[in-house]
């Protein structure tokens, strides 16, 4: 057997393994769509720690954060910033919304936003939006998938059906298990992520150049000192300013508890201590992403040139003598990485198109209800995402990183809504939806017209400025919302 067949054996054994750690622990939960949607909202500390942790990271952790190290030096550094920063906002939302999760049955967080502003517009609309974000979300990790299968198979493995191997298992797992096959399986792909990146973080600077240390020296001892200093370099070679450095910290940092598939996840927490601890506990998981970042720092000199940056890890596998059964170990980790986010997110889109979408319209409802039928469309829904996500990964060449560009700034629109939902009484449906629309249009004409910006900030700031200015002075001059439903939520 050849070396690359080898390699392919251990990433395939690997997938293997995760389908069985996706599909065994589904069997111990209820069938009910809390049971599928919340895993009838028992997870532990050690469960709750890594489906957030993976969950959130994806295959850009080993693919585009070695790209950025590589290509724009401590720039990277941002990527860290944010996750730890953006905990924060869940360390007080998260006990609150998993407290009125329990009392009131809820499993998502547009069935919050909904209920506290008496809008099942906002909840459709909502459904609507995640979706339309989260499937190209899906489908770049389909990508990476397919990517890492084709490469390490020197392209006997065909792209698309590279794609197909992996995300079959995430199916199979997800559509079986819910919540509580990604929690395992992250589980175990988060310890396995970690094991590797700080493998391959301290490994490649010692054999590339005698340690971590000396390797920065090199660097700058080669006259590239620009990319050790902060702010670091953009995408073409120029200085980050103080200003987008930081501006894209802070609305990263907004939006990165903000995601659907994220927050939902407080639903699913044994108790409050859980859900706070987790958060304490959760910049940890950071400790993932600097070894990452160590890989790209020690490509700079030894592998210079190389395009696109995001390429950077499986060109230095290719081009060191490394052992056969590391290679697959870390191509098996590239794809932990993948599925560990994609699983999270196909499973909250189903459950959100069903939840915040098809069960806001009365007849709908009512079957859903009569025949307990929820469960069963939630899986048609995921069944339905993953061939519609694989479509764009693979059969169909339209752009879709283009829909992902403005995500963050995006979903950061989100967190004034869900602030007031808890802390401001006067916020009213109508404050809520002009805010909510003042907010994303302002971030796409920014995004998609960046020379109108009057300063360099992200552009989701400028949406921000918008959404809060709109839900300020519009609640306060229409009606206000049922005093008895905003103290079910203020005092939650």
């Amino acid at each position: 057997m050849n070396d690359t067949w080898i390699i392919v054996g251990i990433s395939i054994g690997y997938l293997l393994l995760s389908l069985l750690m996706g599909i065994i622990p589904g069997l111990k939960v209820s069938k009910s769509p809390e049971g599928y949607v919340a895993g009838d909202r028992s997870m532990n500390l050690l469960l709750l720690y890594f489906v957030l942790g993976a969950s959130i990271f994806s295959s850009f952790a080993f693919l585009g954060g070695p790209g950025w190290a590589y290509s724009r030096g401590v720039a990277a550094l941002y990527i860290i910033a944010y996750g730890i920063l953006g905990m924060v906002p869940l360390y007080f939302f998260g006990p609150r919304a998993r407290r009125m999760g329990v009392k009131y049955g809820y499993l998502t967080q547009a069935e919050l936003l909904s209920e506290r502003y008496q809008s099942p517009f906002l909840s459709i609309l909502l459904a609507i939006l995640t979706v339309i974000v989260l499937i190209p979300y899906l489908t770049l990790q389909m990508k990476g998938a397919g990517l890492v299968l084709n490469t390490i198979s020197d392209g006997q493995i065909p792209y698309w059906l590279g794609a197909a191997m992996a995300y079959v298992v995430v199916l199979l797992y997800v559509f079986f298990s819910g919540v509580m096959g990604v929690g395992w399986t992250n589980t175990f792909q988060g310890i396995f992520m970690l094991s590797i990146a700080w493998f391959l973080g301290i490994y490649l600077p010692n054999e590339l150049h005698g340690g971590i240390g000396p390797m920065f020296e090199a660097i700058e001892q080669e006259g590239l000192g620009n990319m050790l200093q902060a702010p670091g370099l953009q995408s073409d070679g120029s200085t980050w300013s103080w200003a987008g450095f930081s501006s894209a910290i802070m609305i990263s940092s907004i939006g990165f508890s903000m995601w659907p598939h994220f927050f939902m996840k407080t639903f699913a927490a044994k108790d409050d201590r859980t859900m706070k601890l987790t958060v304490v506990l959760y910049p940890t998981f950071q400790l993932f992403l600097l070894p990452i970042l160590f890989v790209g720092f020690s490509a700079i000199l030894s592998f210079p040139g190389i395009e696109p940056a995001d390429t950077i890890l499986p060109h230095v596998l290719r081009n060191m003598d490394l052992p056969v059964v590391l290679v697959g170990l870390v191509c098996a980790g590239t794809l932990a990485a993948s599925m560990s986010s994609g699983d999270a997110i196909l499973h909250a889109a189903g459950a959100v198109f069903v939840r915040d979408g098809l069960r806001k319209f009365p007849q709908i409802r009512k079957k859903l209800d009569q025949r307990n039928l929820e469960r069963r469309v939630i899986q048609l829904s995921i069944l339905l995402i993953s061939i519609l996500a694989y479509y764009f990964a693979v059969i169909s060449s339209t752009d879709i990183v283009s829909l992902l560009l403005g995500a963050y700034g995006g979903i950061a629109q989100l967190f004034p809504l869900v602030f007031a939902m808890f802390y401001w009484p006067s916020a009213t449906r109508l404050g809520a939806l002009s805010a909510l629309f003042s907010g994303i249009i302002v971030t796409l004409i920014f995004l998609f017209s960046p020379e109108l910006k009057p300063w360099d900030i992200h552009e989701g700031i400028y949406g921000l400025i918008f959404n809060l200015f709109s839900l300020i002075t519009v609640s306060l001059i229409t009606q206000k919302t049922d005093a008895t439903v905003v103290k079910k939520f203020t005092h939650a």
